[in-house]
């Protein structure tokens, strides 16, 4: 088959390797779309920690069942399916806490290799965070299941107070577009829209926020107008940039949250008021990943047809033409795109 391997920074390679076999628990599955997501481009521009070279690239995915693995009986050959990228391993102790987002084996259990005519799907994501895909679910709303099982376990995390105000920093981007439809299912009465693309603030009041604004814009005093005087009572970080943290920490009111939720650079540092951290009450929240609870609420939303893929989804490929996407995203010309590693069209069964 057919698989695309991360070479070096800046460099990817389309090689030809043997079909993966499956393990006990283990599925099979012919890739019918893979995502590009912002971890690919980071991986792609610097590398990556996880990542020995060639490594296999590419982690969310939908596709059909080919092979099936000696143990399971909830898959068989011809089933279209869904899979996170990971599942908790459920003994340590991150995970005997309750928070598996943060499973100390988490690093073991990553599935790389999507962007690949054939993929494996490991058994612990099998039997945790794997779903079939219904008939009416077109094949590339379904591959956005882990990004939004991130997001879905963000606004869980940030415990939004009912009809609470929002800011999203960065809510241009893929992230930033699925946190909008994601708090205005869970009751934010105003949803303001930080970002810098003039277009894909216009596309976000179409998704849910109530104002956009750009960057420049968005100072203290615009949005304690925007939010009865007070100013947010959450603020989302989806940049991972050191000054969008800070100016979230400076935007959120008095009592309010700021949710980490953007990951900067390793080694990055930055500086909040204490101030406001302590006379303001400010609550400072980072979040990580996502949990088996948040990848099935994900799923339901896009069974249900409740978030939207297709208006982030800006370009699409084939695997050699991954490095042009990912260039592309790097210009800040798309945010996210389909790939195609079989040539053909997508589309609902």
């Amino acid at each position: 088959m057919r698989a695309l391997f991360f070479v070096a920074p800046g460099q990817l390679s389309v090689m030809d390797v043997p079909d993966p076999e499956p393990g006990p628990g283990d599925l099979i599955v012919a890739v019918d779309v893979a995502l590009t997501c912002g971890t690919d481009l980071k991986a792609y521009l610097r590398g990556h920690r996880l990542f020995k070279p060639p490594m296999p690239f590419g982690h969310e995915f939908a596709g059909t069942v080919v092979r099936v693995g000696s143990g399971v009986d909830r898959f068989r050959v011809g089933d279209r399916v869904a899979a996170a990228n990971s599942a908790p391993c459920g003994s340590c102790s991150a995970c005997k806490q309750g928070e598996t987002g943060l499973c100390d084996d988490l690093d073991k259990h990553l599935n790389w290799g999507a962007f690949a005519e054939r993929a494996r799907i490991p058994a612990p994501i099998v039997r945790t965070n794997t779903f079939h895909i219904p008939d009416h679910l077109a094949a590339s709303t379904a591959a956005a299941l882990e990004p939004l099982a991130t997001v879905v376990h963000g606004v869980e995390s940030a415990r939004l107070r009912l009809a609470g105000t929002v800011a999203i920093l960065g809510a241009t981007g893929a992230i930033g577009q699925l946190f909008v439809q994601v708090l205005r299912l869970a009751g934010a009465s105003r949803i303001i829209a930080v970002g810098r693309s003039t277009r894909r603030l216009a596309q976000t009041t179409v998704l849910g926020a109530d104002v956009a604004l750009g960057v420049p814009d968005a100072t203290p005093e615009r949005l304690r107008a925007e939010t009865a005087g007070v100013g947010p009572d959450l603020v989302v970080d989806a940049t991972g940039l050191p000054e969008m943290w800070e100016l979230g920490a400076a935007l959120a009111r008095r009592g309010g949250t700021m949710l980490l939720f953007g990951g900067c650079a390793s080694g990055t540092t930055v500086t909040f008021d204490t101030g406001r951290l302590h006379y303001d009450a400010l609550t400072v929240r980072g979040v990580f990943h996502h949990t088996p609870r948040s990848v099935e609420a994900a799923f339901r939303l896009l069974a249900a047809g409740r978030v939207q893929v297709e208006p982030i989804l800006e370009d699409r490929s084939d695997l050699e033409g991954v490095e042009r996407l990912l260039e592309r995203m790097a210009r800040r010309e798309i945010v996210k795109a389909a790939v195609y590693p079989c040539g053909h069209a997508d589309g609902a069964a």
